[in-house]
Formats: structure tokens, C-alpha cells, sequence
């Protein structure tokens, strides 16, 4: 895809360092002269977002190690100190705990975009591969930065986590034993984590790297899905999209910003902002946002290991979809059918976040009312019923209080109350799952087969050769 290099060393230096060290010649091969479609539009910049915010998590989160103590008697305190007494530190901090989210963010819209746009097609199977490595990565990160500052979510959510692995047959319990670094949730899993926590972001910018890499073999996708014909086609990098990615990067920091100064802790739950107490069970243990809906697919399946392996395989069947998509076509702007299922999937992903951090118990839907009868006996001793109705079992259990107190008397039976119909977060959390699964497994080869596309540019070049000769006459 990028063809012969381009790279002039512009002085004697640059000759002499091209001849022992080509660094230069990489980079402006890489980052400058690389012809990239000429069609790309805003959705594309996220991939230079991302590369922002990790050189960002990574920074922050070297300054940070030097003032954070990873004991269970003064990770929290230690967090204080640096929001309130290290010169600027609330300011590294904010960025750092605000920028998981905005990370999260990001890579949620970039994986959408590769999705709609069939960038997982051949011949970029490698490049999405290693994208979802990059995810998982990110997503152990984040986990195990959640459980460092040691307020209350933190202990029970890697308390919650950690006891997941010991569903595993055979394995579990040694995998938890060595996460735990004991039997229970203490010094040694804060030690364990905040060494993996610093590890993690070297290995994901290595993964980059890799990825970066991966993308320049085939080159980029573009949102036609068109394999480009000849030069025509493209544009370089520099300055055509280094422009273009850096309005889309100031739009981004604006938003980043916004977080960092007037709601940097939003994002996250107030009760971890409490310190760590095994002996105060929160009323809800959730994850971070970016982690709900896979919490909620773990809820959806009422055994230990069946919502284990569910949660995993949402994730694990990314790895294989490009080989589940049999269709020819990469890009879903022609494919009007797996469009629509495309934007019921992203809705679908955004209901269970929702679930995810609802009472698994919650009424989502409820038809009919509760019903409850009675029997009391009467001031003349005779036996006498009857019977309340409510849309809601408080209501219910406030007009039964109020009939005693209006009868007077004390009721000697109470029935069981008729529940109305109901989808509870759990049963809703179901079907969601049921369709997250369902589109990679059934949806995406079904109608790779079935449907009947669009049609589709012959080549990107002719198109705009085209426009330009339409336009010279028409002048």
C-alpha cells in the first residue's frame, strides 16, 4: 500500500543518520507521505485520539506511581494527599481518572466505526485482531486502576471480580488464589494490581505499535469499503488528515476539559470515595460505566460459570468476526438490511450499560395491578373478607395499613398479593444478550448470504476523476 519510499534527507546530518538509523525515513514514511484515502471522514480520526489519550494515561500515571502508597493503610489516604496537597495534583489526578473514561470513550466510538464501516474484512482480519487485543488490555487496566484509590467499590468490586475466576473448572481457584495473593481481598492484591495497573499501558502502546503497523501493510479502509485503484485515490497524510485529526483532537480536549474542571468525579461512584471497609457491604456493587454492559450479561445468566463464559465470549467473539461476516460487501452504507441491525445493536449495547447498573430485581415494565385479600372477624364474631388492589407492592402495603386502621380490627389472614405482569433489569438483560450474541452469530452470516446489496462504486478515483472533468467543463 505505501509503495517506495519518498524520504529526501534534507542536510548532511539527516543523510548520515539515514544510512545508520532510517528512524526519520520511517516516520515520514508512516506519518507524513502515507497515502491515505481521500474519502475518510470524522469518524476516522478517533485512531489519533486514541494515540492522545494513551500517551496521556501513561504520562499521568507516571507521576501519580510516585506519590501513590499501594498499602491497604494508605492507598486512600495517599490519593488525598495528591488531590490536595501535592502542587497540582488534583489537576494529574482528575486527568487521569476522567481520562480512563474519555479513553473508553473513544475506542467504543473507533470499534463502532470499524464495525459499520467492515474495516475486520480481509484484508485487515490481523488489524482488528489486534485492536481487540488492545481492548482486553484496556479493559484489565482499567480494572485493576479502579481498585487503587481503595474506597468501597474498589474492595468489592475486585472482591466480586476475583471470585468470578473460581467458577472456572480445575483452574479458578488456583487463578484466584494468585490474584488475591491469598484467601481474601488485602495487601498483597494491591501490591499485585498496582504492578500490573503500571505494566499494562507498556504493553498496550506495544500492541499499538503493532497495530499502527498492521494498517500500513493493507492500508486504511475507507467508508465505501472500495479497495483503492491508483494514486488518484489518495491523498498524504501530511497535511491533508494531520489537519483534520487535529481539529477532531481539539474538539475531544474540549470535551476532556469540561470533565476535568467542573465534573471530574461524575463519571465515577460516590461511594468510592469512602475508604475501604470489609465490613460494610455497599447496597450496589457496579463496575465503571465502560464495563457495564459486560456486567450485565454476566447478571443475565442465572449459574456462576454460564454468565462467566457469556461474559468472556462477548468479548471472545470479536476475535472470529471476521470469518462469522460472510458477505462480499465491507461497508454496511450498502447493506440496508445489517445496517438496521447495526443501530438495534448499538442500541442494544447502550440498554445493557443501562442494566448493568440497575437492581438486577428492578421492575422495567409492569401491566395490571396488586391484588391482596383478607379475612377479620368482625365485632360480632362473624368471619368477613376483603380486598385491596395497588399498581405498586409500597402502594399495596400502605392501603393494608390503612384498611386495618379503618376496620379496626386485626386481620386474621392476609392472602398472598396477585403480581401484575413484569419484565424485571435481569429478564431485559437477557434478551438484550440474546441479540448481542445473536448479530455476530446469526445476524452478520445470515444475511452475508441472503441480502441483496447495494450497489457499489467500481473505484473511488473514478468517482472524483469524474467530478473534476464534470466540473472544468461546466467552468
Amino acid at each position: 500500500m505505501s509503495g517506495p519510499s519518498t524520504y529526501v534527507p534534507g542536510s548532511a546530518f539527516e543523510r548520515w543518520l539515514d544510512q545508520r538509523l532510517p528512524i526519520m525515513r520511517l516516520a515520514h514514511d508512516s506519518f507524513l507521505a502515507f497515502p491515505t484515502p481521500r474519502n475518510l471522514n470524522y469518524w476516522y480520526t478517533f485512531g489519533g485520539i486514541l494515540s492522545f489519550a494513551l500517551v496521556v494515561q501513561i504520562v499521568t500515571g507516571i507521576v501519580l506511581a510516585m506519590h501513590y502508597v499501594p498499602s491497604i493503610s494508605g492507598a486512600f489516604a495517599s490519593v488525598q494527599r495528591i488531590e490536595r496537597d501535592v502542587p497540582f495534583g488534583w489537576l494529574v489526578q482528575n486527568i487521569h481518572s476522567v481520562g480512563a473514561s474519555m479513553f473508553f470513550l473513544a475506542v467504543y466510538i473507533h470499534m463502532l466505526r470499524g464495525l459499520y464501516y467492515g474495516s475486520y474484512k480481509a484484508p485487515r482480519e490481523i488489524l482488528w485482531i489486534l485492536g481487540v487485543v488492545i481492548y482486553l488490555l484496556m479493559m484489565a487496566t482499567a480494572f485493576m486502576g479502579y481498585v487503587l484509590p481503595w474506597g468501597q467499590m474498589s474492595f468489592w468490586g475486585a472482591t466480586v471480580i476475583t471470585n468470578l475466576f473460581s467458577a472456572i473448572p480445575v483452574v479458578g481457584d488456583p487463578i484466584k488464589l494468585w490474584l488475591l495473593g491469598g484467601f481474601a481481598t488485602d495487601n498483597a492484591t494491591l501490591n499485585r494490581f498496582f504492578s500490573l495497573h503500571y505494566l499494562l499501558p507498556f504493553m498496550i502502546f506495544g500492541v499499538v505499535v503493532l497495530h499502527i503497523w498492521a494498517l500500513h501493510v493493507p492500508g486504511n479502509n475507507n467508508p465505501l469499503g472500495v479497495d483503492v485503484k491508483s494514486p488518484a485515490d489518495t491523498v498524504p497524510f501530511h497535511p491533508y488528515y494531520t489537519v483534520k485529526d487535529a481539529f477532531a483532537m481539539a474538539v475531544f480536549v474540549l470535551l476532556f476539559a469540561a470533565f476535568v474542571f467542573y465534573a471530574p468525579d461524575s463519571l465515577g461512584h460516590p461511594d468510592n470515595l469512602i475508604p475501604a471497609n470489609p465490613l460494610v457491604t455497599p447496597a450496589e456493587i457496579v463496575p465503571e460505566w465502560y464495563l457495564l454492559p459486560f456486567y450485565a450479561i454476566l447478571r443475565a445468566i442465572p449459574d456462576k460459570l454460564g454468565g462467566v463464559l457469556a461474559m468472556f465470549g462477548s468479548i471472545g467473539v470479536l476475535f472470529i468476526l471476521p470469518w462469522l461476516d460472510t458477505s462480499k460487501v465491507r461497508s454496511m452504507r450498502f447493506r440496508p438490511l445489517a445496517r438496521w441491525g447495526f443501530v438495534l445493536f448499538v442500541g442494544v449495547c447502550l440498554a445493557l450499560g443501562w442494566c448493568g447498573g440497575q437492581l438486577p430485581d428492578k421492575a422495567v415494565y409492569q401491566s395490571g395491578r396488586y391484588v391482596q385479600t383478607f379475612e377479620y372477624r368482625t365485632a360480632a364474631g362473624a368471619i368477613a373478607t376483603g380486598a385491596i388492589s395497588a399498581r405498586t407492592s409500597a402502594e399495596l402495603e400502605r392501603r393494608a395499613h390503612a384498611e386495618e386502621a379503618r376496620i379496626g380490627a386485626a386481620m386474621i389472614t392476609m392472602h398472598a398479593s396477585v403480581a401484575p405482569f413484569q419484565i424485571k433489569v435481569v429478564q431485559l438483560s437477557q434478551m438484550l444478550t440474546l441479540y448481542y450474541f445473536g448479530f455476530f452469530l446469526l445476524l452478520l452470516p445470515i444475511l452475508g448470504l441472503i441480502e441483496r446489496p447495494g450497489r457499489v462504486p467500481d473505484t473511488i478515483a473514478k468517482a472524483v476523476l469524474k467530478d473534476a472533468a464534470t466540473a472544468e467543463r461546466s467552468a
